[in-house]
């Protein structure tokens, strides 16, 4: 009698073991990118919505710091208007160049380079006011004042940490310069206070956007940050 082997007991090959789906593991990541991109989409369109409140403050904080503490002629303060007028216009051009698709996550993402090339341009042309508008006599005082006033204005209208940097940044060499080389009274000193005026308000900006993505984070569903 032939002996037949009993299929019951056949060994399982590998690919007859039936493996775990991975299909809830994908929705579940896609999910995550999804959120993570519609967070994203609403923060640079939330960014494009407050840049025209950065694009009229700064024509009007530089109207100011030509009242209270001009000191110098007219042809300086004229190139100086001419430089922060420039400033201006290039946000809103952006502005208006991104309000045209302003849901576009590429048009989004292209105007969020831009606003940040206007204002690192912003922060030179700004910073030079402190060897055009500000006396020589000017205190040190006045330099603290003209480099981090408009750095803790533009911040709380933007909300944007690394495009207020790269404006922060020229404003504070540029009038720590001014303070040793114009020279200011308090010179060394003036310089010093300002470097670390600026370091406290770059640090709060810092700080503000570290606040804000840990609630994003909280805000995002615990099954997806659990995945």
């Amino acid at each position: 009698m032939a002996v037949r082997a009993n299929p019951l007991f056949d060994a399982a090959s590998p690919a007859d073991v039936a493996q775990p789906t991975s299909a809830p593991r994908i929705a579940v990541a896609r999910l995550a990118q999804m959120h993570a991109e519609a967070v994203e989409t609403a923060r640079l369109a939330n960014l494009l919505g407050r840049a025209w409140h950065a694009a009229v403050a700064l024509p009007v904080l530089a109207v100011l710091t030509v009242v209270l503490f001009g000191g110098a002629g007219t042809p300086p303060l004229v190139a100086w208007g001419i430089l922060i007028a420039v400033a201006s216009l290039a946000i809103a051009r952006s502005y208006g160049a991104a309000m045209r698709q302003p849901f576009e996550r590429a048009a989004l993402h292209a105007f969020a380079q831009d606003l940040s090339a206007c204002l690192l341009y912003a922060g030179f042309a700004w910073g030079a006011g402190a060897f055009l508008v500000l006396g020589g006599g000017a205190s040190g005082g006045t330099a603290l004042l003209f480099a981090s006033v408009p750095a803790v204005v533009l911040s709380a209208l933007l909300r944007e940490r690394n495009a207020m940097l790269l404006f922060l940044a020229p404003v504070a060499t540029l009038t720590a310069f001014a303070c040793v080389l114009r020279p200011f009274s308090g010179g060394a000193l003036a310089a010093a206070l300002v470097l670390i005026a600026c370091a406290v308000v770059a640090t709060a900006i810092a700080a503000a956007a570290r606040y804000t993505a840990r609630k994003h984070e909280t805000d995002m569903p615990q099954g997806l940050l659990a995945s």
